[in-house]
């Protein structure tokens, strides 16, 4: 059983930056691909960003790019998600997610967080 815990969210003014972390515990951590999603109030889950088992390869939402990178650290069993030039849009519950794969998803993953808030207000 794998099991994903978030933190790092908060509230930070337009303009700010944040870095979420997630740590898996339960299984080999370099045997996963690892993403981050995002839900704001009254709207579906979506994707945020995706990195592959040895972080070779990562891929963005068109809303992110230039602005978050997502790194992963497979001593520390943790990825990670920078977010900088932070908007009031980015407001949302952020949660990361895993799956026994080498490749980078935008959905089907399989063990999820419970999610982290962040604010960011004008």
């Amino acid at each position: 059983q794998v099991q994903l815990v978030e933190s790092g969210g908060g509230s930070v003014q337009a303009g700010g930056s944040l870095r979420l972390s997630c740590a898996q515990s339960g299984r080999t951590f370099s045997n996963y691909a690892m993403g981050w999603f995002r839900q704001a109030p009254g709207k579906e889950r979506e994707f945020v960003a995706a990195i592959t088992r040895r972080g070779g390869s990562t891929d963005y939402a068109d809303s992110v790019k230039g602005r978050f990178t997502i790194a992963r650290g497979n001593a520390k069993n943790t990825v990670y998600l920078q977010m900088s030039s932070l908007k009031p849009e980015d407001t949302a519950v952020y949660y990361c997610a895993a799956k026994t794969a080498d490749i980078l998803l935008k959905y089907g993953y399989d063990y999820w967080g419970q999610g982290t808030q962040v604010i960011v207000s004008s």
